[in-house]
């Protein structure tokens, strides 16, 4: 893609309004926590103190909006708290200039390896930077910065301090992701009917795991209702595979074809019910033709053999997954034992080793903490020098549009501006006509801090508009933002994201010279996942397996990591350097069916006690030194071959494994991995022309 058109289109990303739900409520409830603090300093403090109380209270209220599974109240205090440190510090080496641009530098390359640790903690570490700029002019004295740094924290204190006290659809995070994981379960239901080989993308159910880690007080509040049903969701899924494809046993025709499709269509109405329970806190309501559709007789005389069994299972399960689903399940029933998401302070190590690993040469996120602490300083030494005033605003824009992936910071950088633009035109023009005193200037801000909060899912440029005039207000009551015009305060917003822009074309970190790599990790883990399912039929233990599920978990994030991949190189400005859009694709359509095919093999593996299949323990072995082979010629930009694995198979065609999937489930095998040749091939062969 060239410069001219990933510019154009990260432009237009950048400017986009979805369409979103809004929540007001819980925008009125940070609204109001903002509203409190703001008065009380202002009652009591004055002005000064009010702005530094209200960039923390409204810092601590925009951290409890980021998709994070962590109570709320942590969020806040964590924000508050972080945002008090900075802003001390801050003060305490500002009177220095050579010191405190050493601070600043060192804080924003912190903030940029805190992207280690995920978005939540990358985004509350930059915009504690971007705000620590404006509130370390505020204080006059040592003293003073203290207690600028205690309402700091103050403020981060009431926004928690609401949240528990004013709870608002309380636990509505992980209730929606279980409830979209259920929901992609039913909608691949429906799709089974008429495609029996429909894809699946694994991304709800991997948030929803997520989503299901709770630390030790979230584990003894959870509602009934969350426990147990993504297991069952997850168990479902390869049931719903077996069921619906030919070459487990169903004809694509006839009687037996005709009832599949009625079971997966129930399944899928059973599966949507438990999911609108789930999400709202409601009893289980199911549709009589759909449970009269899974109950009836007649399925045991039309289907036999494995779909048969697999229509008695899935009954079993979706009976499970309403019974788990109803709030009045007073306990999980099901064995769930909650994984444990560590505290604060016990992650605090683990953050530090994240941070650490990434202290490499082609690590993104340190080249992303690079970028970010070269243009904060540029922008914060251009901002001094120029004779606008209030010259932190350029560095201040640089600090928030930064990401680590190009698309992200270019479209910040345009939508920042474009909001910045709006907001501070409109809020300027309010001061200068209307000239509001103290408390109408606080009040004006807090009705833009409500609307902002409003509108934070819709986009960043719809959200920045209230931003820039929030802050206009704010430094209104104090009387320090008045006298700067729109045009400085434009233009150093505008230097600051071309600072940014400038700073990813010169040091940028391409995921497109990458996909290779992700390609190959996903190779190697569907390689293993198929492995440890084949090895099971050499060695029945029965489908809970703990080898095939940790298998199967690697498998979904090297598939999520490469989907992600490749969506951040779409954009780029990147000539292609080894795979094309045509080769991408069939590589990716290719190692999903490797998947589906091992999965519909785990959805039949043999009961504890059956009897053995040894040729399988070879044909595991063989396939996952071929998959490691092959990760390996894909990395180093060779098309893999599986002449092993292909003799091993070949071995069997005249005297296959006495079961009715494993020798045609390893043929299915070879051919997605050989079709993975051939994109790789017709890729290398288009780079040599």
């Amino acid at each position: 893609m060239s410069w001219l058109r990933a510019l154009k289109e990260t432009a237009r990303s950048g400017l986009t309004v979805e369409r979103r739900r809004l929540d007001p409520v819980v925008a009125a409830r940070a609204a109001l926590g903002l509203a409190l603090v703001m008065g009380f300093s202002l009652a009591v403090f004055g002005p000064a103190v009010a702005a530094s109380s209200a960039f923390g209270a409204f810092q601590a209220a925009i951290a409890t909006f980021q998709r994070s599974w962590r109570p709320r109240p942590t969020l806040a205090l964590a924000s508050g708290a972080s945002l008090a440190v900075s802003t001390f510090l801050g003060y305490l080496v500002g009177s220095e200039e050579i010191l405190f641009l050493a601070l600043l530098v060192l804080w924003t390359f912190l903030s940029g390896l805190a992207w280690a640790a995920g978005p939540t903690a990358g985004m509350i570490a930059s915009s504690n930077v971007a705000i620590m700029l404006v509130t370390v002019t505020l204080p006059t004295s040592v003293a003073t910065a203290a207690g600028h740094a205690v309402m700091i924290f103050a403020g981060g204190v009431v926004q928690a301090g609401l949240v528990v006290l004013l709870p608002v659809r309380h636990w509505g995070a992980q209730r929606d992701a279980l409830a979209d994981a259920l929901a992609a379960e039913a909608d691949y239901a429906r799709r089974l009917r008429h495609d029996p080989v429909a894809p699946f993308d694994p991304l709800p159910l991997m948030t929803a795991r997520s989503a299901a880690s709770v630390t030790p007080g979230q584990a003894r509040r959870r509602p009934a209702e969350l426990h147990g049903a993504r297991g069952l969701a997850e168990r479902i899924r390869p049931v719903l595979a077996s069921l619906a494809d030919p070459a487990v046993g169903v004809p694509e025709e006839g009687p037996a074809r005709a009832r599949v499709q009625e079971l997966l269509g129930a399944a899928g109405t059973v599966l949507d019910a438990a999911a609108h329970a789930i999400r709202h806190g409601e009893p289980v309501i199911l549709p009589a033709p759909a449970v009269a559709t899974l109950h009836s007789p007649d399925t045991l005389s039309i289907l036999h053999g494995p779909p048969r069994r697999a229509a008695i299972r899935l009954t079993a399960l979706l009976g499970d997954v309403v019974d788990t689903a109803d709030p009045r399940t007073e306990t999980s029933g099901h064995g769930a034992t909650p994984r444990e998401r560590p505290t604060l302070v016990r992650l605090t190590p683990i953050v530090v080793a994240k941070a650490r690993a990434e202290l490499r040469r082609d690590s993104p996120i340190l080249r992303h903490a690079i970028r970010v602490s070269s243009v904060t300083a540029a922008g914060y030494l251009l901002g001094t020098v120029l004779p606008l005033g209030h010259g932190y605003w350029a560095p201040m824009a640089s600090v928030m549009v930064m990401r680590p992936d190009f698309s992200q910071t270019y479209a910040r950088s345009v939508a920042r501006f474009g909001g910045t633009l709006v907001g501070v035109t409109l809020a300027t023009a309010v001061v200068q006509s209307a000239h509001p005193g103290v408390y109408l200037s606080a009040g004006l801000a807090v009705v833009c801090a409500f609307a902002m909060y409003l509108f934070i899912r819709t986009g960043y440029a719809a959200s920045q508009v209230f931003v820039a005039a929030y802050v206009v207000f704010l430094l209104g009551m104090e009387g320090a933002g008045v006298g700067q015009t729109v045009r400085d305060r434009v233009t150093l917003t505008l230097l600051g994201g071309v600072l940014a822009m400038l700073a990813y074309a010169v040091y940028p970190a391409w995921e497109t010279p990458r996909l290779r790599g992700r390609l190959a990790d996903w190779l190697t883990s569907v390689g293993g996942y198929g492995a440890v399912v084949i090895a099971r039929y050499a060695d029945p233990i029965g489908p809970g397996s703990p080898d095939v599920r940790e298998a199967l978990l690697n498998t979904r994030e090297a598939r999520i990591a490469w989907q992600e991949a490749v969506e951040r190189a779409t954009h780029e400005p990147v000539r292609h350097r080894g795979l094309s859009h045509a080769a991408t694709e069939q590589a990716d359509h290719a190692l999903a069916e490797f998947g589906r095919v091992a999965m519909l093999m785990e959805a039949h593996l043999p009961e504890p006690g059956a009897p053995p299949v040894p040729a399988a323990a070879t044909l595991a072995e063989s396939l996952r030194r071929a998959t490691e082979r092959g990760a390996k010629d894909v990395r180093e930009r060779r098309a893999p071959g599986w002449d092993e694995l292909r003799e091993t198979v070949d071995a069997w065609s005249g005297d296959a494994p006495d079961h009715f999937l494993l020798h045609k489930g390893a043929v299915l095998l070879l051919e997605a991995l050989d079709e993975v040749t051939t994109a790789l091939t017709d890729s290398t062969r288009a780079r040599a022309r």
